[in-house]
């Protein structure tokens, strides 16, 4: 009889352990089929962000390594910048060239200047000797008709009238020619200027090509992975390291038509993942396809008949996620607790969440 008693012991506790499990699944199949809670499975996503050369060129260094936190404005990598530095040089002495002829042509502008006024002066003589000279015809052609002078005189005075009416003519010839001088060393001066200004105008582009070859992070984040390596030759465009932003985590998870309706955006949520079960995340939905799609298929759904489901995002408090900045992964699958029933408490078992 002793050994069928200790036979039935194992038996007993067999049977209270299959009970046990029972019931702890009917519970959690309660709580599932719980109309104010849904759950639907995803992973933990994040933003990421990849940082990329601008412009073609060989890969001068790298400043971090995958798993770094960095900061918004760090420089995080350099690209070889000799031949850009050689343009810079060009351009610099280009520019100087251009500020020597600006002023080459101003001189030329006052010297042209001076030209004018000195012939403006000559007008003025001549004019004076113009007038000299028809005044004193005026009284050789008076004492011709008394008589008291002889018909030569009167010639030669007549002769010196045209002179100088031919002497002012040219003058002021001169002085419009001077005036056109002018205006085209005005040209030349405008002509250097722009020259100027087109140099300036490469030396900033070159600058910021300079500049951009400074690789730097757009946001606080983590290097996720290395896509080049030092002294490698990258397009434009070429994909040197890939970040995470750790502040703008989230689940991606899909629910059946009929309950993506009733989901609102900011309906808390809340998240398990399989790596710690103990562990309850707050978060928030953040955003609702407008169009369904048909189940992936890594989506579990609890009936064949949902075909249509809509994509959900649950947001993680960005402050939390700041204070755990260590822990936080991406990848991780879990589930992804929607209350539909604002007015309902949490389970038990999705009471207790991780505060900020």
């Amino acid at each position: 009889m002793a050994p069928t008693k200790n036979k039935l012991i194992p038996a007993a506790v067999l049977l209270a352990l299959a009970v046990a499990g029972a019931l702890l699944w009917h519970q959690h199949q309660a709580a599932t089929q719980d109309e104010g809670f849904i759950g639907s499975n995803g992973r933990i996503e994040a933003t990421e962000v990849d940082v990329a050369t601008k412009l073609a060129g060989r890969v001068d260094d790298i400043r971090v390594d995958e798993g770094d936190f960095v900061q918004a404005g760090q420089v995080l990598a350099t690209m070889q910048v000799q031949t850009l530095v050689a343009q810079q040089q060009e351009a610099q002495a280009q520019r100087q060239q251009a500020i020597t002829a600006v002023a080459s042509a101003q001189a030329q502008v006052a010297m042209r200047r001076a030209d004018q006024a000195a012939l403006q002066a000559q007008v003025r003589r001549a004019e004076a000797d113009l007038d000299a000279a028809h005044r004193r015809q005026e009284r050789s052609e008076t004492l011709s008709r008394e008589g008291a002078t002889s018909a030569q005189t009167l010639d030669d005075d007549r002769a010196r009238s045209r002179g100088a009416e031919a002497a002012v003519a040219a003058v002021q010839a001169q002085v419009v020619s001077a005036e056109a001088a002018i205006a085209a060393a005005q040209a030349q001066v405008t002509s250097a200027q722009a020259q100027v200004q087109a140099v300036q105008a490469t030396l900033q582009r070159i600058q910021a090509e300079i500049d951009d070859s400074q690789l730097k992070a757009p946001r606080d984040g983590r290097v996720q992975f290395r896509v080049a390596q030092p002294g490698e030759v990258l397009a434009g465009g070429g994909r040197v390291l890939n970040l995470i932003d750790l502040s703008d985590v989230y689940m991606t998870f899909f629910l059946p038509t009929e309950v993506a309706g009733r989901v609102a955006l900011g309906t808390e949520v809340r998240i398990v993942l399989d790596a710690a079960p103990q562990v309850v995340i707050p978060a928030k939905v953040s955003y609702v396809a407008s169009n369904a799609q048909f189940t992936p298929k890594t989506v579990e759904t609890t009936s064949e008949r949902q075909k249509l489901m809509f994509r959900v995002r649950a947001q993680i408090d960005r402050q939390l996620l700041r204070q755990h900045l260590d822990q936080v992964k991406t990848g991780l699958p879990g589930m992804a607790w929607v209350r539909l029933d604002a007015q309902r408490p949490w389970p038990a078992h999705l009471a207790r969440v991780v505060q900020p």
